[in-house]
């Protein structure tokens, strides 16, 4: 047996025996049985509460504003007061927030969760017709929206019988259906506040908590609903792996406590992701760590930020962390501080363990899988196991059960690769407002990932490939349906399919084959500038491919992407 697996089962065992914060009992729920942490807070207000002991340290840094974890918990307790007595929100009402990473996308959210509402975090990068899609599929009573997303829906506030609250407005406000912020919270005065839990709801684990939207094939997103239960576990699995990680990595922790730089994370992808959510913002709140919020990502400007704050951690998509380590400032900017880089949210590319290596003094790199709908969970590898097996996605979770199957729905012996489906009491309830889906991908307490791959005999998770019709660029999912829509609308296409181009950096990017109508033609700039109003920047296609054939289909008349991707490949190559 290998000393790392040997090392990793021993941390494991110690970790989850009797009397440990991390003890493992059989909990009943949704009437089947799972394993569950018997220490996990019964909702997310209580397991956020632990950050207010973190007093007057520093949490947030948004460009030269710090907030201490006091005064985010003021503005949480001021916000979920309003909610409540100026909005009249009661429980299980949807709030949704729009906005760009702002510290107050971050209040927003606790006061949301804690006060017993459902909180909807919305894509900011989407289009008007994406935003008003969802804040119309969750039936949204407020959204905390900052000026663009609230110029975009503004005169949609009626007939969506939506109030908004404007965060960092730029100008005065004369929509009687929006009020900034500051008047939101005008006649609160924090000191006088009663606490918390005195006039919030009595919330049950079961409850639903959030619903986080995803990209999906039928090209609308999707709303994964998790109840308190499923994430309150999941924060636990995610300190589990943090622990695990500790008692393995030994030296390179003793490094990084006496570096004299303490713990800082960079932020930089968005909290609508669940990787910003909990890796950055929850994990850090609960574990009194600071983040610095970055207005967009920018890799010198991050360099400059690493230098002058002392980052210590970035996370976030490869093609980041790629584009930092292959900067040409890098190698003469102090980045001593830096120890942790890890990619996530799509492939990472073989060279960025190496550049891992090469580039940062005693580094801790890791690698994990999971998803919106199982509240980030699924497996993690971090330090000794990350260089151990690099290929890998880590060792799979206590709580999960893992499995694959064929095309034919049948499980297959551990080892064999297949579609991921992925048990246990952190995944999601199902897709809000939409039981067809929910019963497609959510089966007898299973989640169908979509993704292909294998658990080897050590638990290490690998996931090779997609069977999903997504196109992940930069940790952005993309719906081939969605973009093929917005180019089936250009009066000279007849056909239109959406694939994946591998991309060093980004991991994927939008290829799309075109097959025109007889006697028209139309050149990939027309093209573009045709769906620009359409689709979100990072959604139209960089690679076009005009056929003077139809496309290929089989005999269910559904076009063979994987033929069509990898015949476009043979042609890049050969050119």
């Amino acid at each position: 047996m290998n000393s790392t697996f040997e090392t990793l089962i021993t941390a494991r065992e110690q970790l989850l025996q009797a009397g440990s914060p991390f003890e493992l009992i059989e909990q009943q729920h949704d009437g089947r049985s799972y394993q569950a942490y018997k220490s996990a807070p019964l909702n997310v207000r209580d397991a956020l509460a632990v950050g207010r002991q973190h007093g007057e340290n520093l949490f947030l840094q948004y460009q030269d504003d710090d907030w201490s974890f006091s005064r985010f918990f003021k503005q949480v307790d001021g916000i979920a007061f309003q909610l409540i007595h100026r909005y009249k929100i009661t429980k299980g009402d949807r709030v949704a927030i729009a906005m760009r990473n702002f510290p107050e996308w971050m209040t927003a959210y606790a006061a949301v969760i804690s006060l017993g509402a459902v909180v909807v975090p919305v894509n900011s990068w989407g289009k008007k017709d994406d935003l008003v899609y969802v804040l119309n599929d969750c039936g949204a009573k407020v959204v905390f929206a900052d000026q663009q997303r609230f110029d975009s829906i503004a005169d949609e506030l009626q007939a969506l019988q939506l109030k908004a609250v404007v965060v960092r407005n730029s100008g005065a406000i004369t929509n009687d259906r929006a009020e900034s912020l500051e008047d939101f919270l005008v006649d609160i005065d924090s000191e006088q506040l009663p606490g918390l839990t005195d006039y919030s709801f009595e919330i049950e684990s079961s409850d639903a908590a959030m619903i986080l939207y995803t990209s999906g094939t039928t090209g609308r997103p999707k709303g994964a609903l998790s109840s308190h239960l499923s994430i309150c576990q999941a924060l636990i699995n995610f300190e589990f792996h943090g622990a695990q990680s500790a008692m393995t990595n030994g030296e390179t922790i003793e490094k990084m406590m006496t570096s004299g730089f303490p713990s800082k994370a960079l932020l930089a992808v968005p909290l609508f992701h669940v990787s910003g959510l909990y890796a950055h913002f929850l994990l850090s709140l609960r574990g009194g760590r600071s983040i610095n919020i970055m207005y967009k990502w920018d890799p010198a400007k991050a360099l400059q930020v690493i230098a002058e704050q002392r980052i210590t951690t970035l996370s976030g998509a490869p093609s980041m962390v790629l584009d930092l380590l292959e900067h040409p400032d890098f190698d003469s900017t102090d980045t001593s501080s830096l120890m942790v880089a890890s990619g996530g949210g799509a492939a990472s590319p073989p060279k960025m363990a190496q550049l891992i290596k090469d580039k940062i003094s005693h580094p801790y790199p890791g690698s994990g899988y999971g998803l919106t709908e199982t509240n980030a969970s699924c497996c993690s590898g971090t330090g000794t196991s990350f260089w151990y097996k690099p290929s890998s996605s880590g060792t799979l979770s206590p709580i999960i059960e893992f499995k694959t199957i064929d095309e034919n729905g049948q499980d297959l012996p551990k080892g064999e690769r297949g579609e991921i489906c992925i048990r246990g009491i952190l995944i999601a309830n199902g897709y809000w407002n939409n039981p067809a889906a929910s019963a497609e991908s959510f089966i007898d307490g299973w989640f169908s990932t979509g993704d292909i791959g294998y658990l080897d005999d050590e638990n290490f998770v690998y996931v090779v490939d997609r069977a999903k019709d997504i196109i992940i660029r930069g940790g952005e999912n993309i719906s081939a349906n969605e973009v093929e829509a917005c180019y089936l609308e250009h009066p000279a296409v007849r056909e239109a399919a959406a694939f994946s181009v591998a991309h060093d950096k980004l991991g994927e990017e939008v290829g799309l084959a075109v097959y025109f109508k007889d006697g028209q033609q139309a050149s990939p700039d027309e093209l573009s500038e045709f769906v620009s109003g359409k689709l979100a920047h990072f959604k139209v296609a960089a690679h076009y491919w005009l056929r003077d054939q139809p496309l290929p289909r089989n005999a269910a008349n559904k076009v063979l992407k994987k033929q069509l991707r990898d015949e476009y490949q043979q042609q890049c190559t050969a050119s």
